[in-house]
């Protein structure tokens, strides 16, 4: 069996039926969609029961990931339950919004639901990735009494400081793009098959509803009550079950982890690998592991009572990543697993070098006052904030935004060195405006010159001291700033330089500052601290993941084919750069449910040089969804945008639906927000 190949699985130890679609009444008196897969003679012999709770529908939206993953587990003796949240898929009422209470109190019902079935033990348990692992650390810290163990995978303690909207107290541009997605998701159809006759009043009713969500998170730019509710760090105390908490540093929520793992007072565990936003078992970048048989160690131990020995490994295991060169995709990040029996570990030494004469120095030198003022066009090779490991989104060679940036670099390495944790930057700066962010990337840089972005960070200099309450720069003022940067686990060879890059610019990641800012640099008392790990032999006896398995496939018919397209253009006329990144899905059927869908996603980004008011967001979904035996053929257009001025955000949006290609609704949003120090 070759490397990051998928076994498929079709016998179990118990025979697994599936219940296609059952509905889940909560007290209000709305009903939740679900699909759940369970040991067939499970009401003579009942199992516990693991909830995934998610807005990403169950019919369509994961129904592929769902097949490979639920059944498999269900055949190992439990039973799966796949939820569709209020509004969204086949389920009734409104989705307003993220992480809403109503979204909690509703999980909390469904787990009453569960655990009342004469097919459940009594003990459940919570999975999901990205707003799946959120919810189930949030819905972990009600303490639902069911509730032992959770497995949370690429997600967030913090959603403002560590999630998609901003970084380190800089808007992300992602909050557009993942906005736009979403207002494309609540645009959707239920499915007539599922729901009856009164289909196209609950879609009515949603559209109606759908106001874009970036609107929202413009209104809230700074850490307030609004992100605070859903962060499980405002008090790790809350959270008593066993938690299990995955990542990859391809992905966007690494840092996550082990922050978890210092945070939480529970039993817990800790895993990243070198994937990107994927379930483990099927990632790239490989090497993949058998995700869910780690997993079912994990259930066993903690709904089963079975010491399958999971609690007596290291705490936190983490994918050592070789130095690679600079690519946009890779199948396979070389490496090895490596691991701690505790996080923070005694094992890690902080190795500091001081910024001189552009250079990573043992010793500090001389007081150098260097300016930082990079192009507002820098960045367009960064790949995506969040990547998803299928499409070449993934950092490019970072040479050409090296040499926009004020560099300082080791010599040539005479030992290999190898860092896990968070590199620390503490930079003595001055701004001549009040509002400016500083960005650090720390890369890997071969002998030939390749440069490979290892990790990176950002602050919104505004935000120095807090989130909460950002203070404007005083112009000529010194600062010492802290800038602590993305976990990572990464060796540095032989003859490879270590270089930090820093910049006030990196578009399209983020948006730039309200006007033109040169920064300051006082090398003097400005260094960089490295986490330095030495290998260990006790990493060559850890327990080997097994390979990765899953179930049966869906049957489905690929209509249409997918396909990607990823353009950077220049145009030196204008002194513009754009960014052009279109994935069009195709078009597939599910065969054993005559349900036909697909999407296409188009992202375009520009700005100009020392413009920074000149930046464009413009974002399009196409979602299209057939059902030949209801004569349902539907197709929603949304479209959003952003630009802005030196005091305010200028958001614009639009719906269109077609059925039959005839338009039967429309509706057009435009809207300002004040900029706050952002």
């Amino acid at each position: 069996m070759k490397e990051n190949e998928i076994a498929v699985i079709t016998e179990f130890p118990r025979k697994v039926k599936e219940i296609e679609n059952t509905f889940i009444p909560l007290a209000e008196g709305i009903q939740l969609a679900a699909r759940i897969w369970l040991p067939d003679d499970a009401d003579k012999d009942p199992v516990p029961a693991i909830l995934e709770f998610l807005p990403y529908r169950k019919r369509d939206g994961t129904s592929e990931r769902d097949a490979v993953n639920h059944p498999y587990v269900a055949g190992h003796g439990y039973a799966c339950v796949r939820v569709d949240m209020r509004g969204a898929g086949d389920s009734e009422g409104i989705l307003d919004d993220e992480y809403l209470k109503i979204e909690q109190d509703n999980a909390l019902e469904v787990l009453e639901w569960v655990t009342a079935q004469s097919w459940c033990s009594g003990k459940t348990g919570m999975i999901g990735i990205s707003w799946g692992g959120f919810n189930g650390l949030q819905i972990a810290a009600c303490r639902p009494p069911s509730l032992k163990a959770i497995v949370t995978i690429a997600s967030t303690d913090d959603r403002y400081a560590d999630d998609i909207h901003y970084m380190g107290g800089v808007m992300i541009n992602d909050a557009m793009s993942w906005g736009g997605t979403m207002f494309a998701f609540n645009s959707r159809p239920p499915d007539p098959a599922i729901v009856g006759e009164g289909w196209d009043e609950l879609w009515k009713a949603r559209l109606e509803a759908n106001d874009p969500w970036s609107m929202k998170w413009l209104s809230h730019q700074t850490r307030d009550a609004f992100w605070q509710h859903g962060s499980v760090c405002e008090n790790y105390e809350d959270i008593q079950c066993a938690v299990y908490a995955v990542g990859g540093w391809a992905d966007g929520y690494s840092n996550a982890v082990p922050r978890m793992l210092e945070g939480l007072s529970c039993p817990k565990k800790g895993l990243v690998g070198p994937w990107a936003h994927k379930y483990p078992n099927f990632a790239l970048p490989g090497p993949r592991i058998g995700f869910l048989q780690e997993i079912l160690r994990w259930w066993d131990y903690w709904l089963k009572d079975i010491d399958t020995g999971i609690m007596e490994e290291s705490q936190y295991r983490v994918w050592m990543q070789d130095s690679a060169p600079p690519a946009t995709h890779y199948q396979i990040r070389s490496g090895r697993w490596v691991a701690e029996p505790s996080w923070p570990s005694e094992h890690i030494r902080w190795e500091k070098s001081y910024l001189r004469h552009k250079r990573l120095t043992e010793h500090a030198g001389e007081a150098e006052q260097i300016p930082i003022h990079t192009p507002q066009t820098m960045g367009a090779r960064q790949g995506e904030w969040c990547g998803h490991g299928l499409d070449p989104d993934l950092p490019a060679d970072q040479r050409e935004d090296d040499g926009c940036s004020v560099i300082f670099e080791t010599d040539p390495l005479t030992e290999t060195i190898e860092i896990l944790g968070a590199p620390v930057l503490t930079l003595q700066l001055s701004s001549n405006q009040p509002n400016a962010f500083i960005v650090a990337r720390l890369n890997d840089v071969a002998p030939d010159g390749a440069s490979t972005r290892v990790t990176f960070g950002v602050l919104n200099l505004t935000h120095r001291n807090s989130h909460e309450f950002p203070e404007p720069m005083l112009s000529g003022e010194n600062y010492q700033i802290r800038l602590q940067l993305n976990d990572v686990a990464q060796v540095f060879p032989v003859g490879h330089r270590i270089r930090i890059a820093l910049s006030n610019t990196l578009w399209p990641l983020f948006w730039p500052s309200p006007d033109s800012v040169t920064l300051m640099l006082n090398t003097k008392g400005s260094h960089l601290e490295l986490p330095v790990r030495s290998p260990r032999e006790s990493d060559q006896d850890l327990r080997p993941f097994d390979r990765p398995e899953s179930s049966k496939p869906q049957a489905a018919e690929q209509l249409e084919p997918p396909t990607y397209k990823r353009l950077v253009e220049r145009d030196d006329v204008l002194g513009e750069s754009r960014l052009t990144v279109v994935a069009d899905s195709g078009m597939l059927r599910l065969t054993k449910l005559g349900w036909e869908y697909g999407s296409v996603s188009r992202q375009n980004y520009s700005i100009r040089d020392d413009e920074p008011n000149s930046g464009q967001i413009d974002l399009h979904w196409t979602m299209r969804f057939r059902r030949p035996d209801a004569d349902l053929n539907v197709r929603t257009e949304t479209r959003s945008g952003l630009t802005s001025t030196p005091t305010h955000f200028h958001f614009t949006a639009e719906m269109e639906v077609f059925e039959h290609g005839e338009k039967t609704y429309s509706k057009t949003w435009a809207k300002s927000f004040v900029r706050k120090l952002n």
